[in-house]
């Protein structure tokens, strides 16, 4: 009456190997996750660059601003504009 079983599901062997390849998953798992968040970083940190850029780009065209009692017009671009000369008999085309 004493027979031998074969292994069950439930053996020591067994929820080693099962223990061992969820350890597995989750190692790679965690390797995927920490190799996202580098790239975030990395990422995050080419946008502030790129932030800090435009702030210097915006404050370089504000500080070429006129004065509030400056009436005239400002090229903040810095492109050549020919002036307007009202003597030159030519009217202001308006398309």
């Amino acid at each position: 009456m004493n027979e031998k079983t074969p292994l069950s599901s439930d053996s020591p062997a067994n929820d080693l190997d099962d223990l061992s390849l969820s350890i597995k998953r989750v190692g790679n798992k965690i390797q995927l996750v920490t190799e996202t968040v580098k790239k975030i970083v990395q990422d995050r940190v080419q946008l502030e660059g790129k932030i800090e850029d435009a702030q210097k780009r915006i404050q370089h065209i504000l500080s070429r601003l006129p004065e509030q009692s400056d009436g005239r017009q400002m090229n903040l671009l810095g492109e050549a504009v020919s002036p307007s000369n009202p003597e030159d008999g030519n009217e202001p085309t308006t398309h």
